[in-house]
């Protein structure tokens, strides 16, 4: 049995596992971020949630092949160095070098996006595909590309940005710098945000009084009025659905992937949010009278799909 080392690094929580080769996680740590600390901090918290996943799992150093690291930004593998991350406010900070050092073991490092992709070609929704297009949505909209086998970041490791294409240049601003992009449409934050604007909109609505006895405003909250069957609820969610296919659309026509695959939290609506989407993108689709159209479906990984995707890596560089 081979082992090896995925930690997962987020804004709020590093989370990091062993994973055996038949992609199971059979430990697994988590220790907060913290990044207003700086990054020599949170390096220094990366390698702890490595240890402690390690000592957990009780296998010997000498049996575990490399620590993955899945980060958000511009990862570039050659150099080791993160070059840019707006969530930590990092730059060219020395990843690879630094968690390899701490550690005893080779290490590698990926864009989290990607990362999370390479789980679920492995061993999740888009295992046995040849080519892939993994859709988060979460706080931002991460996405990673693999193309026959091998991910695709471009030439500059900044590839893959799907959320930072536009889908309307006269729309709301993102953190890009842009306007209107996918991101700032389709995000759980962008659901967030036009739940709320209906809610004000609309004081006296199902609406208002779902969001009012859940505790607060969630990407839920639209899809539970909706089901409840208040038309507030049921716009959001169809806007949201139908700016939602408009940029997988895009994708598949660049790409046609042999599947497209949705994780993130507002993918547990699951057939909800999958059949009237699937419909859509069956609609307008350009290659809609191919004989082999991609495969609209689930991730099947959930949280798990950053651990085990870094905890891969190795394998790829390989």
């Amino acid at each position: 049995m081979a082992y090896s080392l995925g930690i997962d690094i987020g804004g709020t929580n590093i989370k990091a596992g062993v994973v055996d080769d038949k992609f199971n996680i059979i430990a697994q740590s988590k220790v907060k971020t913290n990044s207003e600390q700086g990054s020599a901090e949170v390096l220094k918290k990366i390698a702890e949630a490595g240890k402690l996943a390690i000592e957990e799992s009780k296998i010997p150093l000498s049996e575990i092949s490399w620590a993955g690291m899945g980060c958000p930004g511009t990862c570039n593998p050659e150099t080791g160095l993160v070059e840019y991350s707006n969530n930590l406010k990092w730059e060219n900070v020395p990843l690879q070098k630094t968690v390899a050092e701490a550690l005893g073991i080779p290490a590698y490092i990926e864009n989290d996006a990607n990362a999370a992709a390479l789980g679920e070609f492995y061993a999740g929704a888009a295992k046995g595909a040849d080519s892939a297009v993994i859709i988060t949505l979460g706080t931002g909209l991460g996405a990673g590309i693999i193309i026959n086998g091998k991910l695709f970041s471009g030439s500059n490791y900044a590839g893959a940005e799907i959320g930072h294409t536009v889908l309307d240049p006269h729309g709301d601003p993102c953190t890009c710098g842009r306007k209107g992009c996918f991101e700032t449409f389709c995000s759980a934050t962008a659901l967030v945000k036009y739940t709320k604007r209906a809610i004000e909109q609309h004081p006296d609505s199902l609406l208002a009084k779902t969001a009012d006895e859940e505790g607060r405003i969630s990407g839920r909250t639209a899809f539970n009025a909706a089901r409840a069957g208040d038309k507030y609820g049921q716009e959001v969610v169809d806007n949201f659905i139908g700016y939602l296919a408009c940029g997988l659309i895009n994708t598949i026509n660049i790409f046609q992937p042999d599947i497209l695959c949705i994780g993130g939290g507002v993918s547990n609506e699951g057939e909800n949010l999958l059949n009237p989407l699937k419909e859509r993108i069956r609609q307008e689709v350009y290659s809609k009278n191919s004989s082999h159209n991609t495969e609209i479906a689930l991730c099947s990984l959930g949280n798990r799909a950053g651990i085990i995707g870094a905890a891969l890596l190795g394998r790829q560089h390989q």
